[in-house]
């Protein structure tokens, strides 16, 4: 098993420089008054208390992971670095949490994910590639978000441990969002699609636009986990705002798109709703804008949206 591979909601797959997890039995720590809490994980790891982090390892993650690798690979990681910065937490549906820090520069990444009992079960060191000259061009077109009421930010930012899009020219800046409730986004069955809250709300026109493309044919992914790779978009709606900005709205319900190619659109309208087609791993809305309607050729675009506040992954947004 990949860790974080239940987490991934989208296209592609992070290239990871150290990685390990043991998503395994349950295990505690024998000595609760020593427990390194999640929030102190960045300080003890700059400090080089590599001894504190391997003893709340799981034991599965020492077989892969000995205590001399993660300390040489720690003290080379920690060079030229003055603080790590934490720039998102986010819950799994089995209780464990995963939080992200980047180093002051944004140039080099940490994830680590911790269980209930504040075992670390994954772990990821990786330097971070940054695309600086297009991060702070944005669109022209002001961007509504394309739902109604309050969804969670599951993939979203300028860097690929919060963003797995980032590393792709063409969905660079794609956001991917779920209805989040109490740390979990389905009540009941998790096979179905009909257990995820996401699953049938309306996909809304985040701006004006007229409708160029619509594939609106492809099943919904069941049961859940299941991923159609060969219709990465699965069923998608592609909007042309002019000034060569095209919105890519994508993973809609079976047969729910209610507009057609040569449709004009206004920003709010609905346009079907959403759904789990193409290469998902879950119900869930996947947005971003490119310079074409063209998904392998364009080029994605940093989006300007109607608020002032940015929002990155484990943000909840409305």
């Amino acid at each position: 098993m990949r860790c974080f591979k239940h987490v991934f909601v989208g296209i592609a797959f992070l290239t990871v420089f150290l990685t390990a997890c043991g998503m395994g039995e349950d295990q505690e720590i024998d000595q609760k008054e020593n427990v390194m809490k999640p929030e102190e994980f960045s300080s003890t790891f700059l400090n080089g208390d590599f001894e504190k982090v391997y003893s709340q390892m799981s034991k599965a993650f020492q077989k892969e992971v000995s205590l001399k690798q993660l300390q040489e690979l720690g003290n080379d990681f920690n060079q030229d670095v003055t603080a790590y910065i934490l720039q998102s937490e986010l819950p799994y549906n089995n209780g464990s949490k995963q939080y992200t820090w980047t180093d002051d520069s944004g140039s080099k990444g940490m994830v680590a994910v911790f269980d209930k009992n504040d075992i670390i079960q994954g772990l990821q060191i990786m330097p971070l590639t940054m695309y600086p000259e297009t991060d702070n061009v944005y669109t022209g077109t002001v961007m509504h978000l394309p739902f109604q009421d309050t969804w969670y930010v599951f993939w979203g930012g300028t860097n690929s441990l919060v963003n797995y899009h980032y590393e792709y020219e063409n969905q660079r800046y794609a956001y991917d969002f779920v209805i989040m409730n109490e740390g979990t986004t389905y009540e009941g069955d998790p096979s179905l699609n009909e257990s995820y809250y996401a699953f049938g709300k309306e996909y809304l026109a985040p701006a004006d636009g007229i409708v160029v493309k619509v594939e609106n044919n492809v099943k919904d992914n069941q049961p859940v986990g299941q991923m159609n790779e060969e219709q990465p978009l699965g069923n998608y709606v592609i909007l042309d705002h002019g000034n060569k900005e095209f919105s890519y709205l994508a993973h809609f319900k079976h047969q729910s798109i209610i507009v057609n190619e040569g449709d004009k659109v206004h920003q709010g309208d609905v346009l079907g709703q959403v759904g789990n087609s193409g290469n998902s791993s879950e119900p869930h809305i996947h947005f971003h804008v490119s310079d074409s309607p063209d998904p392998a050729s364009s080029k994605s675009i940093n989006i300007k949206f109607d608020r002032e506040n940015p929002f990155i992954q484990g943000d909840f947004v409305e």
